[in-house]
């Protein structure tokens, strides 16, 4: 459903206006968090929007930024089921999605679920578990469904994977193939916090060592689900769809925008489909009543960096992912 466009909304110059004011239900998460989570307003939003597009998000940063706790409070202010599974080297498939277990009173199979069966899975350090795991984690996070034994078990409604990933320490740890990272609707670069901000941590969380305890849910599924089917309305032009398919194609051709042969594959249309889920999701949460191509150009990092596969070239002259999306998005021209 593509809602419907407002008055003279391309003409009247409003695509070119500031941000507006942020949703009620998102000022209520930020406001839920503050006590326990300091200076990562845009994260707490990305997972929301993230949520809204029924998506997954893989957070990626150096120990010690609380992309865990922040997972663990959001995850908490929600009332629903949530698991959390440490990746480690020798976790199984079985750990995460069950198993059959065989019962010899009865000479009978029981299931066994695991984590993987509940609204919110934190998957921490994700990147710890070997292919194998990897490969059970696929059916879950794009159908929705696990197969165990011979059966076929529908996961719970809705369903979100929130995983972290510590870029720096390569030792014990697997990269994550590409249709794993396909996966994920964002893949969010979690960076150092400010100087106030650290300065705000030490007084809050350094002068009480004792373990602090997560909120109690106060936002329910209803309300999550209600906001995810209102974004769907939100109007998008034929010319941002056009905007956006011109930015995905872009990292198929990047000798057409001056980056030489700077990538080795581009992103795929399921980059497209995400970027304008999102931009829809981001529009309402900016209390929005169509999505701008700010929204998409701010997304835009998010949703590709990790959908794109940088050259051996790119890589030598160290050239990042974000670097080339930001010349791309320079370089495709404004609807």
């Amino acid at each position: 459903m593509e809602g419907t466009p407002p008055e003279s909304a391309l003409e009247s110059g409003a695509l070119r206006g500031g941000i507006a004011q942020r949703h009620p239900f998102l000022e209520q998460l930020l406001e839920r968090c503050s006590p326990y989570i300091i200076g990562q307003d845009h994260l707490i939003e990305r997972i929301l929007v993230a949520m809204l597009c029924g998506g997954h998000v893989l957070l990626e940063g150096v120990p010690g930024l609380a992309k865990t706790r922040l997972l663990n409070v959001v995850g908490a202010l929600l009332h629903c089921s949530l698991k959390r599974v440490q990746f480690t080297p020798d976790l199984l498939p079985a750990d995460v999605i069950g198993t059959e277990i065989y019962q010899p009173a009865t000479g009978t199979f029981r299931l066994r679920k695991g984590p993987v069966f509940a609204n919110i899975v934190l998957a921490d350090e994700i990147n710890r578990a070997p292919a194998k795991v990897q490969s059970a984690l696929l059916q879950a996070m794009q159908e929705k469904i696990v197969s165990i034994g011979e059966e076929t078990h529908p996961l719970p409604h809705p369903f979100f994977v929130l995983a972290t990933q510590n870029p720096i320490e390569q030792e014990g740890t697997y990269p994550l193939p590409e249709a794993q990272l396909d996966r994920f609707l964002f893949k969010v670069v979690v960076d150092y916090p400010s100087l106030q901000d650290e300065v705000e941590i030490l007084r809050t969380v350094g002068n009480d060592v004792r373990d602090h305890p997560l909120p109690e849910a106060c936002f329910s599924l209803e309300d999550l689900l209600e906001l995810s089917e209102k974004s769907r309305t939100l109007y998008v032009d034929e010319k941002l769809d056009e905007y956006i398919v011109q930015l995905v194609q872009a990292t198929r051709k990047p000798a057409e925008y001056g980056l030489g042969e700077l990538v080795e594959w581009g992103a795929s249309p399921r980059a497209g489909l995400a970027l304008k889920r999102a931009g829809r999701a981001l529009a309402l949460l900016r209390h929005e009543e169509f999505v701008r191509p700010l929204h998409i150009q701010e997304l835009a990092p998010d949703v590709l960096r990790h959908r794109i596969l940088l050259s051996f070239e790119a890589e030598a002259r160290g050239i990042t992912a974000d670097e080339v999306i930001a010349r791309i998005v320079q370089g495709v021209p404004e609807p």
